[in-house]
């Protein structure tokens, strides 16, 4: 519930020139957010948002009648990035170096922001959004795929949707180890990229080395999407 004395002083100053102050609150709770998500996922509460900004909750609630409407003004730029590596993708000459840094780069913003994943998974925060944003991403990747399927590089039988899925997949694998070696997607991204490339194409060194026996048990035992150990700093 929002804090009354911050929803009467509000009341009180209807008209008066608060607008910088108002929006260095909704900036403030924005990169609040965005943290909280990134390290925690979509579960956490405006209340544990507020607590991590500094202010009262009545401010976030005032700002944000709820958590969709946070949510989707927090993501929009988060999917616009998504959609700015597609394009860059497309503009690259080389169709397959075009393909392959899309998948890079929006794994590596995944990988960094578990929020991010959760929304692109998402069926029940900010749908809308959402739903727009692979109306956005479905022809820039879909554009990827053809290109590289006419330049020969990508095998013929894999479509926009695989990476879609494939997406996941890694993003689990990035769920997983973020405890034990943040970075291991990489290596299963390269694997995943020679599995993508047509017959008979090169391939790539495995970036770092497979986890040992004991990370292995360490990373199976850690529930997918589960929050980090320890306090949001």
């Amino acid at each position: 519930m929002a804090d009354q004395t911050e929803i009467q002083a509000a009341e009180a100053g209807a008209g008066r020139p608060l607008r910088k102050d108002a929006e260095r609150n909704r900036r403030r709770i924005l990169q609040a957010a965005g943290e909280v998500f990134a390290q925690r996922g979509l579960g956490v509460t405006l209340d544990e948002i507020a607590r991590h900004a500094g202010v009262g909750v009545g401010t976030v609630y005032r700002r944000f009648p709820g958590k969709e409407d946070l949510i989707e003004a927090l993501f929009a730029e988060r999917l616009d990035r998504l959609s700015a590596a597609a394009e860059r993708g497309l503009a690259n000459a080389d169709a397959w170096d075009g393909l392959v840094g899309f998948l890079h780069d929006a794994l590596e913003l995944q990988a960094a922001d578990r929020g991010l994943k959760e929304l692109m998974c998402s069926t029940s925060h900010g749908r809308d959004r959402i739903a727009e944003a692979r109306e956005r991403l479905k022809p820039l990747i879909d554009g990827l795929v053809a290109r590289a399927h006419a330049g020969g590089a990508l095998r013929d039988d894999v479509r926009g949707q695989d990476l879609a899925l494939l997406h996941v997949m890694l993003g689990a694998v990035a769920d997983v180890t973020r405890d034990v070696r943040p970075d291991l997607w990489r290596r299963f991204l390269a694997l995943l990229v020679d599995g993508l490339r047509a017959q008979g194409g090169p391939r790539e060194p495995l970036p770092g080395t497979a986890l040992a026996d004991d990370e292995l048990e360490r990373a199976m035992q850690a529930p997918a999407g589960r929050a980090p150990a320890g306090r949001v700093p």
